[in-house]
């Protein structure tokens, strides 16, 4: 279905502040100049994003949409849990490859007090919908989970992912290639932590971890 005016019109200034993010830096762009690569007035550009912060939102949400069959087709190549884990978030690294020095410029903006964070309340239903990926790749996987772990590892394990992204944005390396390396020993060792912790002598340890995490989420 051919996109509205309306429509076009927004995704023009999306796009036209990404090409202008991802050239000339997050912090440096001007609504003004958006408007002017978008070939649209200034109030039209507040119009349809009131911010650079509202753009950025609209970008998470965007890509979260993009990537979601992408996602469903990695997590359908493999029963492994470890290839499932490490099939989704390469589909994050190879779709954000392009976007790594604006995702740098906004790495700062951690603060869950800032939209722009990815633990912040604007945020929320992209994380949650995130988190939701990691529960289905440990569902149909062949790993079993012991219950009282099921409600809070998916959530763990997208936390030790934006730990990966964030190494990612910053990794100088030749195709960040120390990235795919750190991902493939990491995951290697979180894989088979989650295999032993169904262990009878590992329910104090399980115990220990779960309070940890309560504690960290408030």
């Amino acid at each position: 279905m051919k996109p509205s005016k309306s429509d076009a019109t927004r995704n023009r200034i999306l796009e036209s502040a990404l090409d202008l993010f991802r050239v000339q830096g997050f912090d440096d762009t001007t609504m003004r100049q958006i408007a002017s690569k978008a070939e649209v007035a200034g109030g039209a550009a507040y119009y349809y994003f009131p911010s650079k912060d509202a753009i950025v939102l609209a970008f998470y949400d965007q890509a979260q949409k993009e990537m979601e069959p992408l996602i469903k087709e990695a997590l359908a190549s493999s029963r492994d849990l470890r290839q499932r884990l490490q099939a989704l978030i390469e589909v994050k690294l190879q779709y954000f490859e392009g976007s790594r020095p604006f995702l740098g410029a906004l790495a700062s903006r951690t603060d869950p007090a800032h939209p722009l964070s990815p633990f912040s309340n604007e945020t929320k239903a992209i994380r949650d919908a995130d988190i939701a990926h990691f529960k289905v790749a440990l569902d149909d996987s062949r790993v079993s989970v012991p219950k009282d772990m099921e409600a809070d590892l998916p959530a763990i394990l997208w936390m030790y992912q934006m730990g990966i992204l964030m190494f990612w944005i910053y990794d100088r390396s030749e195709r960040q290639q120390r990235t795919r390396t750190l991902l493939a020993k990491s995951l290697h060792a979180i894989v088979r932590l989650i295999q032993l912790s169904g262990l009878p002598l590992m329910r104090p340890v399980r115990k220990m971890a779960l309070e940890i995490v309560e504690a960290i989420a408030g």
